[in-house]
């Protein structure tokens, strides 16, 4: 997950259809070890969600474990003083990463680090790089559907996100649904 300043911008790419919920559902709820990774620039674990030993995601938690997910961790993407977001890993069983696990996670965690400084380094300015945006989802419509509300309700696109944010999980949605309700018109925030 691709984060700035305080909000997560996309997912670079996900291993399967249970990783794809889990950075969706931490873009949609704005919680999650991905979120709590790279906002406390900390190694973050949970290694039972079922029975975690300290209640951190109320929202987050019960969707995750009704799609299988167990055990969450997520490592912050960073080289140097640069917070770029987070590798969310999870696991269908409970239980800690083990020490070589662990390791492993933070040697990946900086490689994709170096690699998109390394890939956003050649492209123009105010431009993703093309290489970033094979595979990735960075919920274009989601931005677009911000823009719509914020130009409907005359308020600022970060208020808009912030209502589709609210709207999507009072309806127990997912955001980039809402998102494309709005856009095909079928969904006026107001």
């Amino acid at each position: 997950m691709l984060m700035s300043g305080e909000i997560a911008r996309g997912s670079l790419c996900t291993s399967d259809e249970v990783s794809r919920l889990v950075e969706e559902l931490q873009y949609t709820l704005g919680e999650g070890p991905c979120i709590d990774a790279y906002q406390q620039d900390k190694v973050v674990a949970e290694p039972d969600l079922a029975d975690p030993v300290t209640r951190r995601w109320p929202a987050f938690a019960p969707p995750a474990l009704a799609a299988g997910v167990r055990a969450v961790f997520g490592f912050p993407l960073r080289v140097g003083t640069v917070h770029l977001g987070a590798l969310n890993l999870y696991r269908d069983v409970p239980g800690p990463l083990t020490g070589d696990q662990h390791a492993d996670a933070l040697v990946v965690a900086d490689v994709a680090a170096r690699w998109v400084l390394e890939a956003q380094a050649g492209a123009p300015l105010d431009t993703v790089a093309e290489g970033l945006e094979a595979g990735a989802d960075f919920h274009f419509a989601v931005h677009n559907a911000a823009g719509m509300v914020s130009v409907q309700e005359g308020i600022s696109v970060t208020e808009a996100l912030i209502r589709l944010r609210a709207f999507a999980f009072s309806s127990d949605r997912l955001l980039a649904d809402v998102a494309r309700d709005v856009i095909a018109r079928r969904l006026r925030l107001s």
